[in-house]
């Protein structure tokens, strides 16, 4: 038996699935923004968080994209680097990794037994529980500061900024990648309500990269940078990309920053992805201007051509040609449906989806639909998810407005059989896309590439 003792509390995590479901245990606590508990965490242990140096990633959609550009970018430069990003597709250690590998299962065990205690401790005060979000983000703190002690981290907040977890530390640049509709129960309803929660990781004298292009979004923005005294880096002002080339393979970005310009390459597909990366291209020119950070033009345009990311349109297999991509909300639905005529050429467009039960479904189909041939409608296997005949039903709304005359809809619950439905109608020259939750993401990732040890989560 493994056992952590702090005081009079001692709490027998066995292994690693034990503490892990521990955690997961305590997501009925919810979303509560506000830093009150983090802040208490971290006093009793001590303000790791102040030994690290982060970079502060938020943002409607590309956070994880961009992520994993800086985390590859600052590995190939000779850097180590710790990275916190959410929801993990594979498995929970996804989250919390070190120079590109997740956190070691014994690692996490013994970090989750040492935060036991004082979870229990408060969840009995008048605090009330840390939630699993915060419990993840202390976990994450506690493994860079005291077990891997990383140059720098690339920090990805959860939901908003302001009232997000994440904005407990203080960072070295903050990227602010584009806002959209997303969230918008706790965020606010309009553009200006979000970008408000998002420019909340702004903090004093800290420079500001961002792809934000919303004017009204852009104005809030400036006028939060004005009052904390900190230089903001505005696409389509201080610095511009241009795409030199697009294939299946990849495609050719020209940036132009304040200090100079520079061509590279990255295998990531879509314009969005163009913009994530001359955004990361930005962050790193700050600190290699300002901060010291010895950045060789020979690896960075290396970390850029090796970056990866999951379920970002990736193609997962080839007979038949599947692609994955996690756009769940209507600001990607208009990427992918822009990107997938640009990148692959096809006879038909099979595509299965599943999505959680939220608000913004009608807008994502609006755009979805007029590229689509086949439509599955299915469930993720999440306790949220939307009813597949909800969905359907939906779908028959819009149909006369947004969809091909001679669309097809097949509505089939079990999302594993959705997905023997799709390979078996997808033929040599069509292409199978399954796009929605990344809960649904994740499973259909784990079965098509026979991974047996997969977990999903937020």
């Amino acid at each position: 038996m493994r056992a952590y003792t702090e005081g009079d509390h001692q709490i027998p995590f066995h292994n690693y699935k034990e503490a892990v479901d521990w955690i997961n245990g305590l997501i009925p606590f919810g979303i509560r923004p506000g830093l009150e508990r983090i802040e208490l965490l971290m006093e009793r242990l001590g303000n790791p968080h102040r030994r690290l140096k982060f970079i502060h990633v938020a943002g409607t959609n590309g956070k994880g994209s961009s992520c994993a550009f800086l985390t590859q970018t600052l590995m190939e430069c000779g850097y180590s680097v710790g990275t916190y990003t959410s929801p993990y597709i594979t498995k929970f250690t996804n989250r919390f990794q070190y120079n590109d590998q997740d956190i070691p299962e014994d690692t996490l065990l013994s970090i989750a037994g040492r935060l036991f205690p004082l979870v229990q401790e408060m969840a009995e005060s008048e605090q009330g529980s840390p939630t699993m979000f915060e419990v993840s983000t202390a976990l994450a703190i506690l493994y860079f500061a005291e077990e891997c002690y990383p140059d720098v981290v690339v920090w990805e907040t959860g939901l908003g900024g302001r009232m997000d977890v994440t904005n407990i530390v203080t960072p070295i640049v903050s990227l602010i990648t584009n806002i959209g509709h997303d969230h918008m129960d706790v965020l606010g309803d309009t553009i200006e309500q979000i970008a408000s929660e998002k420019a909340g990781i702004i903090k004093p004298g800290i420079p500001v990269v961002s792809c934000v292009e919303q004017p009204e979004a852009i104005s809030i923005l400036k006028e939060t940078a004005i009052e904390k005294n900190s230089t903001l880096y505005l696409l389509g002002e201080q610095f511009s990309f241009k795409r030199t080339q697009v294939s299946e393979d990849g495609q050719g970005v020209r940036f132009r920053g304040p200090f100079r310009e520079l061509e590279f390459n990255i295998a990531m597909l879509g314009e969005h992805q163009s913009k994530n990366a001359a955004g990361v291209m930005m962050v790193l020119e700050v600190l290699r201007q300002y901060m010291a950070f010895v950045l060789d033009d020979e690896h960075v345009l290396a970390g850029f051509r090796a970056t990866f990311w999951a379920g970002r349109l990736e193609k997962v297999t080839d007979e038949p040609r599947i692609v994955l991509d996690g756009a769940h909300n209507p600001e990607g639905a208009e990427t992918i449906a822009k990107t997938i005529p640009e990148v692959y050429h096809y006879r038909k467009l099979n595509l299965m989806m599943g999505m959680l039960a939220n608000k913004h479904h009608s807008a994502y189909l609006q755009h979805i639909l007029p590229i689509v041939d086949t439509l599955i409608l299915t469930e993720p296997d999440f306790r949220r998810k939307l009813d597949a005949e909800a969905l359907f039903a939906l779908v028959e709304q819009l149909r006369e407005a947004y969809a091909k005359t001679d669309l097809e809809i097949i509505v089939e619950r079990d999302w594993k059989k959705a997905l023997t439905l799709l390979q078996s109608r997808t033929e040599r020259e069509d292409l199978g896309v399954v796009a929605g939750s990344l809960y649904m993401i994740s499973d259909v990732r784990a079965t098509l590439l026979h991974q047996t040890d997969s977990e999903k989560g937020w």
